[in-house]
């Protein structure tokens, strides 16, 4: 095809326009048609944007998109770049793997990876704070604190989750600290509300509680910068059992510890997901389990609409997003004139 080689990014690019970019590879998925014929559906990303490339059994590039393209590795393309309802779209004419002379253009594989808008040590020193402020029960406190300082590298590296919510680099402590000051946020105004409560309600725990509801992502989660990937402990145990299991290990540090506050404590962490098919054995039973679960689920909830709307294309005139998104649902947009 016998067509201009301009190099750009993908988030340079406007609809219609045919253009060289580098690109990261984040995600391969194989599936069928209706009529049983196989195909890829292949997301490719620049700094800012990801665009879906449709890779049918009958085009050139099947056999090479099956055999040869990999998740998490850097191609040179050239492309036609469009937009829909589904997100930015590319169609491509030419495709090769990254090579050296590419970084004489421009090329810089740090500026593909996504990550937290925020700083992972001012996160990290946030939380840290806050445990040491309102975690009043002394051992709990140096329990929580054990934890964090061992692992703390971790911590400010790796994802939330493979996808869906928080799942970039720093997400895990993103999403960390925000259930956790929204729990703080809920554990003093109940506290207040419902001053008669027996036994009352137990900020440390609540604090203690946000803090390492997902600690077993540690060792769930493989982390990469492309797209986090499970564990086999990950997928045959899960992040709730390995947490409970991580912060027993930890306990049999932390001096006069109480048994019950333990108890107290591996039932926020199991029970934060509330139900069995979201993967928690059972159901919170206590009021600081009950907080920890909410806050954890808005947070998770409101990042994947957030996401969605912050990828909406402004020349969308639809008055619903398409439930390609997180939470399989229709977002409403807006009313828009039928001028």
């Amino acid at each position: 095809m016998n067509l201009p080689r301009q190099l750009m990014l993908l988030s340079e690019m406007e609809p219609g326009q045919f253009a060289d970019s580098f690109v990261l590879l984040v995600s391969k998925e194989r599936a069928t048609t209706r009529d049983g014929k196989p195909y890829f559906r292949v997301q490719f990303r620049d700094s800012d944007v990801t665009a879906t490339a449709m890779i049918w059994s009958d085009t050139t590039w099947f056999e090479d998109c099956e055999s040869n393209w990999a998740e998490g590795e850097f191609y040179k393309i050239r492309a036609r770049y469009d937009e829909n309802k589904y997100g930015p779209q590319l169609d491509i004419d030419r495709i090769r793997p990254i090579v050296d002379e590419d970084e004489a253009d421009g090329f810089d594989p740090g500026l593909y990876f996504l990550r937290s808008r925020f700083s992972s040590t001012e996160m990290f020193q946030e939380l840290t704070e806050i445990a040491r402020e309102q975690i009043e029960d002394v051992p709990l406190r140096n329990l929580v604190l054990d934890i964090l300082q061992q692992y703390e590298d971790q911590i400010k590296t790796i994802a939330a989750a493979s996808k869906n919510h928080h799942a970039f680099t720093g997400g895990f402590l993103e999403h960390v600290l925000s259930v956790t000051r929204t729990a703080c946020y809920l554990a003093d105004k109940y506290t207040a509300y419902y001053q008669k409560m027996q036994p009352p309600l137990n900020k440390s725990l609540v604090v203690a509680g946000a803090i390492l509801h997902d600690i077993g992502k540690l060792t769930e989660l493989e982390y990469k910068p492309h797209a986090s990937s499970y564990t086999p402990a990950g997928r045959l145990i899960g992040h709730i059992l390995l947490g409970r299991d991580l912060v027993r290990e930890h306990a049999t540090k932390i001096d006069n510890l109480d048994p019950e506050t333990l108890l107290r404590l591996e039932h926020l962490i199991v029970a934060h997901q509330n139900l069995p098919e979201w993967g928690s054995p059972i159901a919170p039973h206590t009021p600081e389990a009950l907080l920890v679960h909410y806050a954890d689920d808005i947070d998770a909830k409101f990042h994947m609409m957030a996401t969605t709307l912050e990828n909406i294309l402004p020349s969308n005139e639809d008055e619903f997003s398409s439930r390609d998104n997180a939470l399989r649902r229709s977002i409403f947009l807006g009313l828009k004139s039928k001028e």
